[in-house]
């Protein structure tokens, strides 16, 4: 809930074991089984941990894997329609409250893949300049926007703006309950995409100016700059969450190995920073390869999650 990527397509491992299945004829035992279809969406989190599970999926079951990215919402639609076999990236219990609500009743949820999240509106931490103190030594001053509430007194510094993601995200919805919730009138909420949004954080802070951004934890910006979330007295985006795995009805039985994969899938906020920022820092443009070094790195965790 991240930059745009070029379009992903089946990574070079799903092309081999399709040309192999071709090579062997009219075997139809040899047939390669159907691609794993794994729905996420163009969010940085979303991308790590769908290219990771993807890279398991074809070097440990031996399947192809195929990436379909679209909104949150066709996200969630995509799999409990049976058009996608999971998802990764079940934002809960809050920030896909409505997601949840609409389609939960035909997915089945194997649980958080991973706990400790949390959304809400971010600020680059910038004090607002230096001054003399009492005993001379100088002194940094506090930013007076602490906390949502404190937006209505700085729209002019601010622009007038909150710089959010695709319109979709179940962090908009809550933005676009903040701006009643908080009377922020004089706001306008920016929809775009994660690297917009990253991109216009940069552009503030390269500038040392003020800037409000929809944010999220785990994400690769909060290693990259000095950032905070603005306080949210009226629980808006609610409390520290979990992200879950959520697969279609019938994939238990069509596919108990895959299934179990899915429900061991389970890694901490600190464990995706690390690919979250190694596919940062390649310029996003092969996410597959940073899972699979991620992979190298993590032996032990992988054999958990393959039960190996």
């Amino acid at each position: 809930m991240s930059p745009a990527r070029p379009s992903r397509r089946p990574p070079a491992v799903a092309a081999v074991l399709l040309a192999a299945g071709m090579l062997l004829g009219g075997n139809a035992a040899a047939q390669p089984a159907a691609p794993v279809r794994i729905a996420y969406v163009d969010w940085s989190s979303s991308v790590a941990s769908a290219n990771l599970v993807c890279a398991v999926i074809e070097q440990h079951l031996s399947r192809p894997c195929e990436l379909i990215e679209g909104t949150a919402d066709d996200m969630w639609r995509r799999v409990a329609d049976g058009d996608a076999d999971a998802m990764l990236s079940a934002w809960l219990p809050d920030t896909h409250a409505d997601y949840l609500a609409e389609y939960g009743g035909r997915l089945d949820d194997l649980g958080a893949n991973l706990e400790g999240t949390r959304t809400g509106l971010v600020v680059p931490d910038i004090r607002v300049g230096r001054q003399t103190g009492p005993s001379g030594a100088r002194t940094l001053q506090t930013d007076p926007i602490q906390s949502i509430a404190d937006l209505p007194a700085h729209r002019h510094q601010l622009g007038g703006r909150i710089v959010g993601i695709d319109p979709e995200a179940g962090i908009m919805t809550a933005t676009r309950r903040a701006l009643t919730e908080y009377g922020l009138d004089g706001y306008r909420l920016v929809a775009g995409s994660e690297d917009a949004m990253t991109d216009a954080l940069a552009s503030a802070i390269a500038r040392n100016e003020r800037v409000v951004v929809t944010g999220w934890e785990p994400h690769w910006m909060f290693g990259r700059w000095s950032l905070r979330f603005l306080d949210d007295p009226a629980n808006v985006y609610g409390g520290r969450g979990a992200i879950h795995t959520m697969a279609r009805r019938g994939l238990a039985d069509e596919a108990p190995a895959l299934h179990r994969l899915l429900d061991r899938f389970r890694w901490d906020p600190a464990a995706m920073s690390r690919l979250l920022v190694w596919i940062e820092q390649s310029g996003g443009n092969d996410p597959y390869a940073q899972a699979e070094r991620w992979m190298r790195a993590h032996p032990e965790q992988v054999r958990e999650w393959v039960g190996k």
